[in-house]
Formats: C-alpha cells, sequence, structure tokens
C-alpha cells in the first residue's frame, strides 16, 4: 500500500480556489502548470469521510479544463472512443484501477471505489480524467488523443 497523501497547506488554498470548493479527499499536487500553481491532482482513493473516490487523478487547471471542455462540447468522448484501440482503452482502464486499489488501506471494510479511469468500467466518459492521469505520467490512449487535439489547437 502506498503511503497517504498530503498537500501543503498552501497547495490545498490554490486548489480550493481553483475548483471553487474544499477538496474532499487527501490529495498530493503531481504537476505544475509554468507559474507553480497544481495543475493535477492525485486524490486518496477514499474521501476523508470514506466515500469511495473513483476520480484518482483529477485536472484543476481552469484553463486546461477550459480547453479539454471545450473539446468534449464538440463530440470529443466519441471521437476519442472511436480513435483509440478498445484493448488498449481497457488495459489502461485496468491498470488505473489497480493503482488506486494498491492506495486502499489493506483494513478497509467500507465500500470501494470501481471502474478505471474516472470509475468508468469501458470506455470513455470524460476527457479530464483521462488528461489528467496522461499528463502525471500515465500510460492512457485517450489522454495521448487529448494531447494531440489539444496541441493541434494550440494558441
Amino acid at each position: 500500500m502506498a503511503p497517504p497523501l498530503s498537500a501543503s497547506p498552501a497547495d490545498v488554498t490554490a486548489v480550493r480556489e481553483r475548483i471553487g470548493r474544499e477538496p474532499t479527499t487527501p490529495f498530493e499536487v503531481v504537476v505544475r502548470d509554468a507559474g507553480g500553481a497544481p495543475a493535477v491532482v492525485r486524490n486518496e482513493p477514499l474521501s476523508r469521510d470514506g466515500t469511495p473516490m473513483p476520480t484518482r487523478y483529477w485536472l484543476v487547471d481552469p484553463e486546461i479544463s477550459t480547453r479539454v471542455a471545450r473539446l468534449e462540447a464538440v463530440g470529443g468522448v466519441r471521437a476519442a472512443e472511436a480513435a483509440v484501440d478498445a484493448a488498449e482503452l481497457a488495459a489502461a482502464h485496468e491498470r488505473y484501477a489497480a493503482e488506486r486499489e494498491n492506495a486502499i488501506p489493506a483494513d478497509h471494510a467500507g465500500p470501494r471505489p470501481f471502474g478505471g479511469v474516472g470509475g468508468t468500467r469501458q470506455g470513455v466518459k470524460c476527457l479530464h480524467a483521462h488528461y489528467a492521469w496522461f499528463l502525471a505520467g500515465g500510460d492512457d490512449p485517450v489522454g495521448r488523443w487529448v494531447d494531440d487535439r489539444l496541441r493541434e489547437d494550440a494558441p
């Protein structure tokens, strides 16, 4: 099992400002923007009250989030799912779920998060979750697809 995650007070404040509310799950910053602000966080698999948290990697950078949302708005979820190899996507979901499962305390008897990237059992639900994991170093074909689209659309 991995050690518990812990963000600095400054990072908690920055994430609170970026998401517009108090974070409910312990996290650590795994990717920062050019100015040093949190861009991607890695969440614990259980919130402070024990609620399962399926989204291990979370995109908190507002500018990148907006760009990904625009991609989703023009059919990006369906396009990504059609573009990537289904077996490669299934394997990515398995790796993501295994990492999250390995971070749950061995003695935890309550509900557990399920599914792969963002809690999805198969296919693509949210480009943000895939891209967050990709930016954090995850081998995610959908995250690569998003990265390619965003690079094509770069200002």
